[in-house]
């Protein structure tokens, strides 16, 4: 199953997310395009709902935040995380666990 927000990379994966910033609450949502949206309650300033983003994917998967890295979109909603020593299954696997839903059409 290929999936457009999971890319191998190796032995890691990225992950593409839509972040909002300044939500409410913070939460996992659903996918939206081509990305998963995820509401971040820290506000986007001065990095902060980057590593908001960090450590609410880390706390989320049961990983170490060391081993997840903003690869691209700093300063943008749009971002790419790569979940190290994570590969592609693993990564779906994780996510539907944590609440992601995936609807298939056919």
């Amino acid at each position: 199953m290929s999936l457009p927000f999971l890319r191998p990379v190796g032995s890691d994966c990225d992950v593409d997310v839509l972040v909002q910033p300044g939500a409410r609450k913070t939460a996992l949502g659903q996918v939206h395009g081509d990305r998963i949206k995820v509401a971040i309650s820290a506000p986007p300033t001065d990095g902060r709902a980057n590593d908001a983003v960090v450590r609410f994917f880390a706390d989320l998967l049961g990983l170490a935040p060391s081993m997840i890295e903003l690869r691209r979109g700093a300063s943008d909603r749009r971002k790419t995380l790569r979940l190290h020593g994570v590969s592609e299954q693993d990564a779906l696997r994780l996510l539907m666990a944590a609440g992601l839903h995936i609807q298939t059409t056919g």
